[in-house]
């Protein structure tokens, strides 16, 4: 198994990434680079897991990609974007909050 099978999600994933997210860390090329790394990792858990599991998964802090076994010859390739706004203010749980 290669990261060319999943060739058609890897297209679509970089034409998201180039339509709808903003990224300060990395070029839509400097993307496609590690979205391939990312795929290529994610095979290699995929095919060395332990019997019983059913995914082999591969992040950074950008994008996430899991391959799902199923029934049918080619697993399934999922590639999530790790979205977060840099302006989102952290608040504090209520337990540290002190009394009013």
């Amino acid at each position: 198994m290669t990261a060319e099978l999943f060739a058609p999600e890897m297209k679509e994933a970089l034409r998201a990434y180039e339509k709808y997210i903003v990224c300060l860390d990395k070029t839509p090329d400097q993307f496609a680079l590690t979205l391939l790394r990312l795929v290529e990792k994610a095979i290699k858990e995929f095919e060395q897991r332990s019997p019983g599991l059913k995914h082999g998964i591969a992040l950074d802090r950008q994008v996430t990609v899991i391959i799902s076994e199923r029934d049918a010859e080619r697993p399934l390739c999922g590639i999530y974007f790790n979205l977060h706004s840099p302006y989102l203010k952290k608040t504090r749980s209520r337990a540290a909050r002190p009394p009013a």
